[in-house]
């Protein structure tokens, strides 16, 4: 492994310079989940077809024209089963990341990965503060890399954490917390607590958020089921012995379901509502890599050849591909705002630099997030009642060249290796991006229909974690620190910040809005409610009867009694509550 290394780094698209620092995790915030993709398309030779391309211009560049003329076009799904990484192919940028990331033979994910398990919890009430608990986490690093050389040495082992396992059980109750207050909100007694998880690692969040239910609200965790899309089989096995390992996982046995595929192959129709979580999986979904031409602003897509060496090459076709032409009609569509475009800026600037002597012949790369936007078809398809919950970093350092570019990096010997092309030998190196939630948010609403609320990571977790559990002597809190550059998409409707056990004593009035005519205005109820301050409201659809007739309201129709498909939305600071009717769009006025 050390030969080929060495042999690796002396690629030519590979140069880059070993990190200073020996601790792998402190990039502090960048944290990964596993999570596959593929299919089955056969190679393809699409040779005599392109035209109107063009290399990338550098200086004393190799000519490479005939062999892109000559060379067949190969798709990451055409090539899962294969065992050796290909040469004298060309392919698409975003199909040469899959393949980089998640070919079953030589994949990153499938065979590089290793997650962290720091073992016991921390106990952040007696760490002294946040220098102390970096220190006391880089030693169980190197203690938990120390046991697997001593069995397996490697030096190029892919060793990455997520904040599941830094912060077990606390990050998994803060989401179950979550899951819990919104399914009683909103689905609870007429339907199940259905929980998918894609891309679950070890399974460590998995079991928290069944701890929390069960040691929480039995009512809730018996009709609770957890359903985890797990494309690696290696993964899913780990999941599977999981469950096994003590007692009280055992108990959860029968709630969970492990399904080893890929989202991206999924084709069962799921009807009933359910929570979809994605957590850290955005940021290694494969993007288009996009330039445009500076005169006309015309776009033009990214294509890697490979030689008969094994070297990489550039060009760009004028033509996109579906895929690629849908994203930006879409995002196009979907954002009234600006967002971040190499075009952005004076274009007299632009035709003035492109005249300077070695001047690139187009613009700076933009890297458009396309897997990202298939993923959101198959949840409109094939989940239309889901509720996404995600999670993912808005921005990383050391990012390569370009606009939403990657970090491309690598580790050996336990030390990060940076590069600055995507384009490096498949298999050994981590390519992730950052994701624009501004843009994310928008294309996913236009493409799913679904209301959204983006928080910051540090105010999603102050709302719903006990965060006095992960504070330190100090004061400090790595739970809301370490992870600034993420943000959170839940559900649109939020509850005020919580105290734990607090309970309090509600008198609410049921009170019709006069937009409903057929109402009199003296129909009212009252009810008595003791409930946790967490979301006071929770059972307002269980006490809100007010007759047994159906009244008709235009094309609407509003049942008088327990109302079916309802959310809520809160200003506890006014004391106004509003409940909606999902299907119809009517609603009464609570106050």
């Amino acid at each position: 492994m050390t030969r080929i290394f060495r042999q690796l780094f002396q690629h030519r698209a590979c140069h880059s310079l070993l990190s200073r620092s020996a601790v792998p995790f402190r990039i502090p915030s960048i944290h990964r989940r596993s999570f596959s993709s593929g299919g089955g398309d056969p190679v393809e030779d699409n040779s005599g077809k392109e035209s109107d391309w063009q290399q990338r211009t550098e200086i004393f560049i190799q000519d490479m024209s005939e062999e892109f003329k000559r060379y067949p076009v190969v798709t990451a799904d055409g090539l899962r089963g294969r065992k050796e990484r290909p040469k004298r192919v060309k392919m698409l940028t975003r199909d040469f990341i899959e393949d980089s990331l998640y070919n079953p033979n030589y994949g990153y994910f499938s065979k590089q990965v290793v997650i962290f398990s720091p073992g016991e919890p921390f106990d952040f009430n007696n760490i002294n503060d946040e220098p102390e608990f970096h220190r006391i986490l880089g030693q169980r690093y190197s203690a938990f890399e120390d046991k697997l050389d001593a069995t397996e040495p490697n030096d190029a082992r892919q060793l990455w954490h997520t904040p599941t396992e830094l912060f077990r059980p606390y990050y998994g109750e803060a989401i179950a917390r979550y899951l819990v207050a919104n399914y009683k909100l909103s689905l609870y007694p007429y339907h199940d607590l259905i929980i998918y998880e894609m891309g679950a690692g070890n399974g460590t969040l998995m079991l928290n958020i069944l701890d929390y239910i069960f040691a929480t609200d039995p009512e809730v965790y018996a009709r609770t089921k957890f359903k985890v899309i797990e494309i690696s089989s290696a993964l899913a096995a780990m999941q599977h012995r999981q469950i096994y390992t003590s007692a009280s996982n055992r108990t959860h046995a029968g709630k969970i379901e492990i399904i080893n595929q890929s989202i991206f192959n999924w084709d069962a129709y799921v009807p009933s509502p359910c929570f979809f979580l994605a957590l850290e999986v955005f940021d290694n979904f494969a993007h288009d890599l996009i330039r445009y031409d500076p005169h006309t602003e015309e776009p033009l897509q990214g294509t890697v050849l490979i030689d008969a060496r094994g070297d990489f090459f550039e060009f760009y076709e004028p033509t996109l591909d579906p895929l690629a032409a849908r994203f930006l009609r879409v995002r196009d569509a979907a954002c009234s705002t600006p967002y971040s475009h190499p075009l952005r800026g004076s274009r007299l600037l632009r035709n003035i630099r492109a005249q300077l002597p070695f001047a690139p012949n187009l613009s700076d790369p933009e890297y458009i997030p396309t897997r990202l936007l298939q993923f959101f078809d198959i949840l409109r398809v094939y989940f239309p009642a889901h509720k996404l919950i995600t999670s993912d970093f808005h921005s990383l350092p050391d990012t390569i060249k370009g606009v939403n570019a990657p970090v491309v990096q690598t580790r050996y010997q336990r030390r990060t290796v940076p590069v600055r092309t995507p384009y490096v030998q498949q298999g050994y190196f981590d390519i992730l991006f950052p994701t624009d939630f501004s843009v994310m948010e928008k294309i996913y609403r236009a493409t799913t229909g679904k209301l959204t609320h983006v928080l910051s990571h540090e105010d999603f977790l102050r709302r719903w974690a006990f965060v006095e559990d992960t504070a330190t002597k100090s004061g400090e809190n790595p739970l809301l620190s370490w992870y600034r550059n993420a943000n959170t998409l839940p559900l649109p409707f939020q509850p005020p910040s919580i105290a734990r056990g607090a309970r309090a004593e509600y008198i609410i009035k049921y009170t019709y809005s006069s937009v409903f005519s057929h109402f009199p205005s003296s129909t009212e109820v009252q009810c008595h409610l003791s409930v946790p301050v967490v979301m006071p409201w929770v059972n307002v659809m269980r006490v809100a009867k007010v007759g047994t007739e159906d009244v008709e309201i235009g094309k609407a129709r509003l049942r008088r009694g327990l109302m079916d498909d309802v959310v809520v939305s809160a200003d506890p600071g006014k004391g106004e509550y509003v409940l909606w009717d999902t299907q119809e769009f009517t609603g009464l006025r609570l106050s």
